[in-house]
Order: structure tokens, then sequence, then C-alpha cells
């Protein structure tokens, strides 16, 4: 099983990217699936998360209003897009898949997590 993220990189601040996560190994359709980042220096945080319908979805506060997750499950893969981009948003970025159905946000709702892409926000 392996989760493939990919659309990260070095975006001026107010801009925006879209992250894009893609599985393989088994189908995560049953499955929540979720955004996490870890900026140098900090523990890994919550982003944003979708439950397996794509009809719910949680989003950090820090985020909110600027981040959208959505999925297609045709494809088992979950997006990120990253809008009004700001500094602080600079991190490495990991996409994750729950045990459960739900839009989870603990780290430990996750069993499998991508190998991350980097978002680099200058000023």
């Amino acid at each position: 099983v392996q989760l493939q993220a990919s659309g990260g990189g070095l975006v001026q601040a107010g801009g925006s990217l879209r992250l894009s996560c893609a599985a393989s190994g088994r189908t995560f359709s049953n499955n929540g699936l979720g955004w996490f980042r870890q900026a140098p220096g900090k523990e890994r945080e919550f982003v944003a998360a979708i439950n397996w319908k794509g009809g719910d979805a949680n989003v950090a506060g820090s985020v909110k209003g600027r981040f959208t997750i959505s999925r297609d499950n045709a494809k088992n893969t979950v997006y990120l897009q990253m809008n009004s981009l700001k500094p602080e948003d600079t991190a490495v970025y990991y996409c994750a898949a729950a045990r459960g159905p739900v839009a989870a946000e603990r780290m430990d709702q996750y069993t499998y997590w991508g190998q991350g892409t980097q978002v680099t926000v200058s000023s």
C-alpha cells in the first residue's frame, strides 16, 4: 500500500497550490482521508480531513476559508486546494488514510501515511 503525495513547491504569499495524494495497492473508498503538516522544529499538526463519501469535511482553524479538501474515489485520490497561502503555511504536507470512514482529526486514527511533499511560501 502506498500513498503518493505531489503538488508541493515554492510559491509567493497570496498564491495557490493544489496537492494531490494518489493511493495504490488498495482502495480507500470506505476510509476517511486527511492532510497533516509539519513545519521545521514543530510537531505534526492536523490540516484537513474528509469522510469516505466526501460529504463531510473538517478543516483546522488556521486554514479555514483558505484550504479545501476533496476526494475522487474513482481515482483513489485526495486533494488539498490551498489558496491565499501565507509564510506560516510552509511545511511538509502529509496525506494519510484513516482506519474508519469519518473525517478524523487525530493522527492515531490514521493507519497509512504518504511520504510528504514540501510547501514553501515566500513573503
